[in-house]
């Protein structure tokens, strides 16, 4: 383990990739910057079961919440990264859990390839592909981080 690793805080992170069907989930910690999918929730047009995810939050005592913000490929923001941003805000709202949303442009393409790859299946929802996404999301917010960094 790297010298400047071993100081830092640690902490729990749980990640979730926003959709309008299925919200992902991922849940690591900063001192491996490893990320494991949990199962996805499901979603009536963007609204999670809220009791769902404070089940989550209550297990994994989180210290940080990360939500994918989807954003176009020029950076710009669409109806979905908006719904994304409001997610985020009803999160904080309810669980007074820190936020951070961040860029998961292409992790849902990221994931999709890792499936194909790992399983040669292009039934993507059996395999997962929104908590892989997430998992990306959150790996990927781990090593923008500080080394010495907490949330």
């Amino acid at each position: 383990m790297p010298e400047q690793l071993s100081s830092a805080k640690p902490f729990t992170a749980l990640a979730f990739d926003y959709g309008l069907k299925h919200i992902g989930v991922a849940v690591g910690q900063n001192l491996t910057r490893t990320a494991t999918p949990l199962a996805a929730l499901k979603a009536s047009d963007g609204v999670p079961n809220w009791d769902s995810i404070a089940a989550l939050i209550g297990e994994w005592q989180p210290q940080q919440l990360i939500i994918g913000l989807p954003l176009n490929m020029d950076g710009s923001h669409s109806e979905l990264s908006q719904r994304a941003e409001k997610f985020a805000r009803r999160l904080h709202g309810r669980f007074n859990v820190p936020i951070q949303l961040a860029d998961e442009r292409l992790s849902s393409f990221e994931a999709r390839g890792e499936i194909i790859q790992r399983s040669g299946s292009r039934n993507f929802r059996d395999h997962g592909v929104d908590s892989l996404s997430a998992v990306i999301i959150l790996e990927s917010w781990f090593r923008q981080q500080s080394p010495h960094g907490t949330p």
